[in-house]
C-alpha cells in the first residue's frame, strides 16, 4: 500500500476542524525524504524527527523510502504537535502495519520513545468528531477525562503508539473511557466565605445585587479598606454552572492549555485577576500565529477582576468595552475570523487618588487635584458606563474590626441570589441581558419611580446607557424582595449605585 488517508482535526478558536493526514509512499533516489505539505508551522514540520525515532523505537521500523505527508485542507495553516499521532498512524498505514479505517480520529504529540504526550482543545477534538460521525477518538491518557465529556463518541486515551496499534488491530481487547458526571463532583465552591469580612454591609449588599443580575462593578476605595477580599468572595456567592456553561468553559481553558490533568470538566466559575501589566493580546485574546484566548475569555461564565483599575494601560481598557457589550470577542486576522466567548462579569477596584485617601475623613491626601483627575481620567467615560454599579468602599471602622459578628455568610447571599435568578430564568434571560424592546415593560415605573429617575437623569447627566442600567438595577433589586414591580424604593438604591462616579468624575 503506497497511499493512506486517516483524519485528525485542528483547533480555531475554541471549535475543532477535520484535517485529512493523507500520506504517499514512493521509491526515491535520495531514501529518507520526508516532506509534509499543507501550511504546516515549525512544530508541524519537525515532527517527521519525533515519528521517526518513535517508530523506530517501538519496533515498527521507517520506510526505505520518500515519504509525502498532505495536511488538507491545504489553505489553512495548521499549529501545534498533535498532528505527530496521525502523521505517524498514516505511515504505519501506507506499511501495511494497520488497516485502512475512517471511523477513527487521532490527536496526540509523540515522545521519541513512541509514547503519547498531552495536547491542547481534546474537548473541542472530540466535540468535532462527534459532529462529523466520527465513532472512535484516540487521544493520549491524560486528555481521555476531558474528551470524554463529549458523548456520542468512544474516546480511547493511550499511552503508547504500540497500543493505538493494537486497538487499530483488536478493538474490542479497549474500553473507551468514560466521563466524570457533575453528581460526582464536590457542589460546594472552594471560593472564601463573606463571613470573614468586616463590616462593608453596604458593599456587600451591592455585590449581592450584582451577582442577582449579573452586572459589572467597580469598588472605590482606601487601602486596605477589604475592595480584593470582597472581590475574592464574589465568585462563591455565583450559582453553579449548568453542564452547557461548564462545557463552554472548560474548552476555552483546554484550548489556552491551562485545563489541569486529569479533569473532565471546570464546575467551578473562573476567577481571574490580571497583573495590570497585562497586554491588550494577554487582555483580550489573540498573538502570533492562530489568535489564543485572552483573560477576557478565561473568564467566561465567571468573574473577570481588575484591581487598581487606573493602572491598566488605557488603550488595554479601552478593548474591554466590545466585550462587554456583545459578551464575545471577534479577532480578525488576514487568513480567519475568530470569535472567542466572554460572558463574564466584571469587578474593578480603585483607589480614589494616587495616594489613595481622597475623601477619607481620617487622613490627609497629599496629592494635587491635578494629579487627582489625571488619575481617574485613566478610566473613561464610556467604560464606566459600561459598569452598572459604582460603590464606595470606605476604611474599615475599629469597632467593626473587632466585633463578633461574623455578619452576612456567603451561602445566605447565594440562596437569595438562586431565588432571584430563577425570576429571571423563567423570563429567558439575566437583568443585565434585557433587550430593549422588554426594558419598559419589565421595568414599568409608577410616578414616584418616574420622577426619581428624571431627577437622577437631569442632575447626574446621565447617558441613555446609564439610564438603561439603572433600570435593569432596579429590575434586580425588585427580583431580590421577590417584587413583581419596580417600585420607587428600588430605584432610589439603584440611583445610589451610579451616583459614586459623579462624586469623583465630575
Amino acid at each position: 500500500m503506497a497511499l493512506y488517508r486517516t483524519r485528525s482535526a485542528a483547533v480555531y478558536g475554541i471549535d475543532a476542524h477535520l484535517i485529512d493526514v493523507e500520506v504517499d509512499m514512493y521509491p526515491s533516489s535520495s531514501p529518507r525524504d520526508f516532506i509534509t505539505v499543507g501550511m504546516p508551522d515549525t512544530a508541524v514540520r519537525e515532527s517527521r524527527e519525533r515519528i521517526k525515532s518513535a517508530l523506530l523505537n517501538s519496533g515498527f521500523g521507517f520506510p526505505n523510502k520518500g515519504v509525502t505527508i498532505n495536511l488538507a485542507p491545504a489553505n489553512v495553516r495548521k499549529e501545534g504537535a498533535g498532528f505527530d499521532l496521525p502523521m505517524a498512524m498514516g505511515i504505519l498505514g501506507a506499511m501495511g502495519t494497520v488497516a485502512a479505517s475512517d471511523r477513527f480520529l487521532f490527536v496526540g504529540e509523540l515522545s521519541l520513545d513512541g509514547s503519547l504526550r498531552p495536547i491542547r482543545g481534546s474537548l473541542s477534538v472530540a466535540v468535532c468528531a462527534r459532529s462529523q460521525g466520527i465513532a472512535n477518538l484516540v487521544v493520549p491518557a491524560e486528555n481521555a477525562a476531558e474528551a470524554a465529556v463529549a458523548e456520542g463518541v468512544n474516546v480511547f486515551g493511550l499511552k503508547h503508539l504500540s497500543e493505538v496499534v493494537a486497538l487499530m488491530k483488536e478493538p474490542d481487547r479497549f474500553t473507551a473511557a468514560s466521563a466524570v458526571r457533575s453528581d460526582q463532583i464536590a457542589a460546594a465552591s472552594s471560593a472564601p466565605d463573606f463571613r470573614d469580612v468586616k463590616g462593608q454591609t453596604t458593599a456587600k449588599r451591592a455585590l449581592e445585587v450584582a451577582a442577582a443580575g449579573g452586572h459589572n462593578v467597580l469598588m472605590v476605595g482606601p487601602p486596605g479598606s477589604g475592595k480584593t477580599m470582597l472581590a475574592k468572595r464574589f465568585a462563591g456567592i455565583l450559582p453553579p454552572l449548568t453542564f452547557q456553561e461548564a462545557l463552554q468553559t472548560t474548552q476555552v481553558h483546554s484550548v489556552a492549555g491551562i485545563l489541569p490533568r486529569g479533569v473532565g470538566l471546570l464546575y467551578d466559575r473562573p476567577f481571574r485577576a490580571p497583573h495590570h501589566s497585562v497586554s491588550d493580546a494577554g487582555l483580550i485574546g489573540g498573538g502570533s500565529g492562530t489568535p489564543k484566548p485572552g483573560e477576557v475569555s478565561l473568564a467566561h461564565n465567571g468573574v473577570l477582576f481588575l484591581d487598581e483599575l487606573p493602572e491598566f494601560p488605557r488603550n488595554v481598557l479601552e478593548q474591554l468595552r466590545q466585550p462587554l457589550e456583545e459578551r464575545a470577542v471577534t479577532l480578525a486576522r488576514a487568513n480567519m475570523t475568530l470569535c472567542f466567548p466572554a460572558a463574564f462579569m466584571l469587578v474593578a477596584a480603585m483607589n480614589p487618588c494616587p495616594c489613595g485617601f481622597y475623601g477619607d475623613p481620617t487622613r490627609e491626601c497629599r496629592c494635587t487635584p491635578a494629579i487627582i483627575q489625571r488619575y481617574l481620567g485613566k478610566v473613561s467615560g464610556p467604560l464606566l458606563d459600561r459598569i452598572d454599579l459604582h460603590i464606595e468602599v470606605p476604611a474599615v471602622a475599629y469597632k467593626d474590626l473587632r466585633s463578633n459578628d461574623n455578619g452576612v455568610t456567603s451561602e445566605q447571599m447565594r440562596e437569595r441570589i438562586l431565588k432571584a435568578r430563577a425570576i429571571q430564568q423563567a423570563r429567558g434571560f439575566y437583568n443585565s441581558e434585557i433587550p430593549p424592546r422588554q426594558l419598559r415593560t419589565l421595568c414599568a415605573l409608577d410616578d414616584a419611580g418616574e420622577r426619581t429617575l428624571e431627577m437622577a437623569v437631569r442632575r447626574m447627566s446621565l447617558s441613555a446607557r446609564a439610564h438603561d442600567r439603572i433600570l435593569k438595577v432596579a429590575r434586580t433589586i425588585a427580583d431580590l424582595s421577590a417584587s413583581p414591580g419596580v417600585s420607587g424604593k428600588h430605584l432610589a438604591e439603584a440611583v445610589q449605585y451610579r451616583s459614586l462616579d459623579r462624586s469623583y468624575w465630575t
